[in-house]
């Protein structure tokens, strides 16, 4: 009998501060990344460089420190802040003997681990083996052999030259797929317009509490870890609203700062529900010191898949951990939330009401009792407040369908 035991890699970050972003924040977020994929961080590097070196990345200086400090510190694993170019990568594993990933291979990785669903799966390989093509080259010394002259030539090129057709096929039977479910899900969404049903979309920064509140509200069964991308894969549940009418409540992919493009771009189908929703709940983090940060990342995302225009419910959640008293610059309407504490729904679910368009109306009736089938219709569709019998009819309150006003136009008191 063995035992299988996984052994915890050991990562050192490492960033090139060029001023194009909080370099701080940004590789501390990475430092989160790595937790969530399973790696021990043992170090973070930042160079001050006016642009990364072409060759390897980081000045000369730093990567002789880099290299000396993966020595001592037995590092199993470079992750570097930004995307390294193919040659790049290849030349800092050569000289630092050590295995190096940059950010955009580390989500890759965490999204792969996460995906549940087959379209989600779909969406993982595809943005995976566009991010690998054109690193195939360094992949291994049997795919390694491209150079010019003898000894450079045969099965290696060979091979190379048959693992990226292989790759390519693999892309296009992906996109292939992804096209027929993206068909498929507008279909389904046509059909929800035509019956009328109106969609919530829960967008936000990964680890808002977009799930948690999912949860909260509709019991889905949602994964809610406090990890980066807990949750993948979107969810749909029905949502009964305060005046009776039903909504279909979506949870999408987190975001997060300098989201890879090629990932916007696999997830873009998935994103477009939030695209395609009569309102738009932005989850954020109250309790976090960029919070105004994560939500201004995620308007300009939805603005990129046109959502400009559409109501937008800024939701600021985990306002248990900031006490009652909270101020901070944000767009649209504002609600404050725990959604672990389930405190503040009330004035969440009322601000989604304001912002659907009108579909119901209240109204007092006094209904023949001949008519009684209008008064079965307007307890199946609507909500009944109040009902009475009375000698000259039912007397109802309650708050009716728009579509049912001409049919009980003539019992209308007011």
């Amino acid at each position: 009998m063995y035992d299988n035991e996984i052994k915890k890699e050991y990562a050192l970050l490492v960033s090139v501060d060029t001023g194009e972003f909080d370099a701080e924040v940004s590789i501390n977020e990475l430092e989160e990344l790595a937790h969530t994929a399973g790696a021990e961080v043992v170090g973070k590097v930042i160079q001050k460089k006016e642009a990364p070196e072409k060759a390897t990345f980081v000045g000369i200086g730093k990567l002789a420190e880099i290299i000396a400090f993966c020595e001592t510190q037995e590092v199993d694993l470079l992750i570097f802040d930004s995307e390294l170019s193919p040659s790049q990568q290849r030349n800092l594993e050569k000289l630092t003997k050590v295995r190096v990933i940059d950010r955009t291979m580390l989500i890759l990785d965490i999204f792969a681990a996460r995906a549940r669903t087959s379209e989600g799966k779909l969406q993982v390989e595809l943005a995976q083996l566009k991010y690998s093509l054109p690193r195939l080259a360094g992949q291994g010394i049997a795919l390694s052999r491209l150079g010019g002259g003898i000894g450079t030539r045969g099965p290696g090129e060979t091979k190379l030259e048959s693992d990226k057709r292989h790759i390519r096929r693999r892309i296009d039977k992906l996109q292939e797929e992804l096209r027929a479910l993206e068909k498929r899900r507008n279909q389904m969404r046509k059909r929800r317009e035509k019956d009328g049903v109106q969609t919530v979309a829960i967008v936000g920064y990964t680890n808002a509490g977009k799930s948690t509140l999912m949860n909260a509200l509709t019991n889905a069964g949602v994964l809610a870890e406090n990890k980066l991308f807990a949750t993948l894969d979107p969810t749909s549940r029905g949502l009964t609203l305060p005046d009776g009418r039903q909504v279909m409540l979506v949870d999408t992919v987190g975001l997060i700062r300098r989201l890879p493009h090629k990932l916007v771009e696999a997830f873009k189908s998935t994103l477009e529900e939030a695209a395609e929703a009569t309102v738009i709940l932005n989850v954020c983090d109250a309790s976090d010191e960029h919070s105004a940060e994560h939500l201004e990342v995620t308007r300009q995302l939805l603005n990129e898949l046109g959502c400009e225009g559409k109501p937008v419910i800024s939701v600021m959640n985990k306002c248990d951990l900031v006490g009652d008293i909270y101020a901070m610059p944000t767009f649209g309407k504002t609600v404050m939330i725990s959604a672990k504490e389930q405190k503040g729904f009330d004035e969440l679910l009322e601000a989604v009401l304001r912002e659907l368009p009108p579909t119901r109306r209240k109204a007092e009736l006094l209904i023949p009792f001949a008519a009684g089938a209008v008064a079965a219709r307007i307890r199946n569709e609507g909500v009944v407040e109040e009902e009475e019998y009375r000698p000259e009819g039912l007397y109802m309150r309650a708050i009716v369908e728009m579509s049912l006003l001409d049919t009980i136009k003539d019992y209308i008191i007011e």
